[in-house]
């Protein structure tokens, strides 16, 4: 149990407890520093009273999750590619939100200057994953009762497009109260149940990732006293991306991801089908957004889909059954 306690409970406690004590602390300073949320006229209506709720509060996510890292970082240094992700991600994150919030640019970071540094920062990842650690380049196929494929040098590109994926795909999730927050906790517990299973070293920061989300969910429910940001989302699937790579299981994350993939799936039939018809597919796209509009309210929205992710987490678990 003392084990047990050191690697799974006492990493949710710590980050926790950061999390819940520095959202006081830092939204009346970005209140302070009128860091408000900039609200789209042309989506639902009722997000409109949003504006002006301070943003950029996954700093505080960030902390929580560096802070407790750390600290098992010596005797678990798998941590650190999942740790750089996650943090190289949020300072991207942070840069794109400063430049929304402060330089008042509504677009912030360029689309080229975003994916170049997302670029950078896998291909840094991948350099200390395959060049320096020599990692695996197998995964674990679902459902086959033990299967493991090696994908050889495929597995490099495919790093690249998984990370992408990912971090872009969290980010377009992060646009109800609680939403992003409330799915990537469960997806961050269901790699921390993983992570226990198969007796991984990572099991730190998957925990922290639980406990910081945990405490920020209390202020970030609806209604949400502070959104996360670009510096939360981005960090988070980068967080995800990375955690998935590692456990040797990027395949999973289209079943416990499910939403994420959704969320990104809604807007590329939504665009596309708006070239050939100049006609929308969805009321608005992401879809938590045609669901607004369709007349659920935002609450039944997140839980929904956080209800989802839940269960598609225990289907995850059953998709694992032979690994462990």
């Amino acid at each position: 149990m003392t084990n047990t306690s050191t690697t799974f409970i006492i990493p949710v406690l710590i980050s926790f407890f950061i999390s819940v004590v520095l959202c006081p602390v830092v939204i009346p300073f970005l209140t302070r520093l009128k860091f408000g949320q900039f609200v789209r006229d042309d989506g639902p209506r009722s997000h409109l009273k949003k504006a002006g709720t301070p943003t950029m509060g996954g700093v505080v996510i960030l902390a929580g999750m560096l802070l407790t890292s750390l600290i098992y970082v010596g005797t678990n240094p798998d941590i650190i590619p999942i740790l750089f992700i996650t943090v190289g991600f949020g300072i991207i994150g942070f840069l794109d939100d400063f430049i929304k919030v402060v330089m008042k640019r509504s677009l912030g970071l360029k689309a080229y200057q975003k994916i170049i540094a997302q670029l950078v920062i896998t291909g840094m990842y991948c350099y200390y994953l395959f060049g320096y650690l020599k990692f695996s380049t197998e995964v674990y196929i679902p459902f086959s009762n033990g299967i493991i494929v090696d994908l050889g040098w495929l597995y490099i590109p495919l790093v690249f497009i998984i990370m992408i994926g990912t971090v872009n795909s969290v980010n377009l999730t992060d646009g109800l109260d609680g939403l992003a927050s409330g799915v990537t906790v469960l997806v961050a517990t269901f790699f921390t149940v993983v992570s226990i299973g198969i007796d991984s070293n990572i099991t730190p920061i998957t925990c922290a990732a639980v406990g910081s989300l945990l405490g920020f969910l209390l202020f970030n429910t609806y209604p949400a006293r502070v959104f996360m940001g670009d510096t939360g989302s981005l960090a988070l699937g980068g967080f995800v991306a990375a955690t998935a790579i590692y456990l040797k299981m990027p395949i999973f994350l289209l079943i416990v991801g499910f939403i994420y993939v959704m969320e990104t799936i809604s807007v590329i039939i939504q665009v596309g089908y708006y070239k050939v018809t100049k006609k929308r597919f969805f009321k608005m796209a992401p879809i938590h957004h045609h669901f607004e509009l369709s007349g659920w309210n935002e609450t039944k929205v997140v839980v929904v889909f956080c209800i989802i992710t839940a269960i598609l987490c225990l289907v995850g678990l059953l998709a694992f059954n032979g690994f462990f």
